[in-house]
């Protein structure tokens, strides 16, 4: 234990810069077209760089149509950023530097709560392939720091950091209903309102600001969710690509995200123990990412942290590296489809790109099967929910 702890700033960093070296072919071409799919090596950094005014020093919420498509904390981010950079490349070090601090703190973060799994964090190939496309692990490590502080029943930073990475990206939003979930089953019913209002007070804070001063230009992020059509890695528009189009887009992603929430929190209730959030996180998250219009290639930077914090048993190892496996596959399968619409000679084509899609999906089903299999496996088979339901059915004698 005592190496594989002393290991783990040392994969971290290679991790890092792995990822670097990856991502490193588009300096050469500044990111030109097809180039930086065929390679793999796309980011949003240098891209937004330009196309959303920070290349000017603007500020990212002042225009009504081309303000940044993220919540207010990345968008300072990627304001404050421009002005220590000159050019796209600069602009790409730089903030790949802090994010890759950000890494190294992450895998401190998740050794703090699993210590046992942190060394799968920066072996996992799609976590190395995928560090520096957007500015999530700025969201990703203020979440992780609220899961860590709310096992440990510290619920004020729990809550302001939760509402800090709300604030970053909305995602972490989806954490609160089992956080209330587990408040209420430890009978912490003051402790629910506490929780509640003090993530909402904090959002509010951060974003009032900007609401009040750019509101079309706060707004846009929300309103481009809101209006989005079956976009890139989702389950949607890989049914879209097989020829099976689906009307009214919004009501479905709506009803499958239901149905999953609901089926999550009837898991909750079979659960012999209280669960912690750090245990349930990934299934929130992966239920949400699966019913989503959109599935961004960086996403995978949220799910991993999870699932290792989730597993409890290296049984369970296997359907861990089968969905690392398919995220990779998939990491491939977008630029490479990309690719294709950009001018590449060769490329993945759409019924292939739609096939790996599906796989990625599958692959994490499975692994989130694998963990409610193992959390259910110690519940109390007397008395549980599915045994309610299943004697109050049978009919009167």
């Amino acid at each position: 234990m005592a190496m594989r702890t002393r290991a783990l700033p040392a994969l971290a960093i290679f991790a890092a810069l792995l990822s670097f070296v990856k991502f490193s072919p588009c300096q050469d071409t500044n990111w030109a077209t097809p180039g930086q799919y065929i390679h793999a090596c796309y980011s949003d950094l240098p891209s937004l760089f330009g196309e959303r005014g920070m290349a000017d020093n603007k500020w990212p919420y002042a225009s009504d149509t081309n303000s940044v498509e993220y919540p207010v904390l990345t968008g300072l981010v990627m304001y404050a950023t421009s002005f220590v950079a000159h050019s796209p490349i600069s602009y790409f070090n730089f903030n790949a530097f802090l994010l890759a601090l950000l890494f190294i703190g992450l895998v401190f973060i998740v050794y703090r709560i699993k210590p046992e799994f942190t060394y799968l964090l920066p072996l996992a190939p799609a976590m190395i392939a995928s560090l520096y496309i957007n500015w999530d692990l700025w969201a990703i490590a203020t979440m992780m720091l609220a899961i860590y502080w709310f096992d440990r029943k510290a619920y004020l930073y729990s809550s302001l950091a939760l509402a800090v990475s709300i604030s970053t990206k909305f995602l972490p939003v989806f954490l609160l209903l089992p956080i209330l979930f587990i408040l209420w089953r430890s009978n912490q019913i003051r402790e629910i309102f506490k929780y509640a209002a003090t993530t909402f007070g904090i959002w509010l804070a951060v974003n009032l600001p900007f609401a009040l001063t750019t509101p079309t230009g706060w707004w846009r992020f929300y309103k481009l969710n809101l209006d989005r059509e079956a976009d890139w890695g989702s389950l949607w528009l890989a049914f879209n690509h097989l020829g099976l189009g689906l009307a009214n887009l919004n009501y479905l992603t709506i009803l499958l995200l239901l149905i999953g929430l609901t089926s999550f929190v009837i898991f909750l209730f079979e659960v012999k123990n209280t669960p912690t959030l750090a245990s349930v996180a990934f299934i929130v998250l992966a239920i949400v990412m699966i019913a989503s219009k959109v599935y961004s290639p960086q996403y995978v930077l949220w799910l991993t942290p999870l699932a290792v914090i989730a597993l409890t048993n290296k049984k369970d190892l296997h359907a861990f590296w089968i969905w690392q496996i398919a995220e990779t596959l998939y990491h491939v399968a977008i630029w490479q489809h990309l690719a294709l619409f950009t001018g590449a000679a060769f490329g993945l084509q759409q019924g292939g790109y739609a096939t790996i899609t599906l796989i990625r999906i599958a692959a994490t089903i499975y692994l989130a099967w694998v963990l409610i299999k193992r959390a259910l496996a110690v519940r109390n088979t007397q008395g549980s929910l599915f045994d309610l339901l299943f004697e109050a059915s049978k009919p009167y004698p």
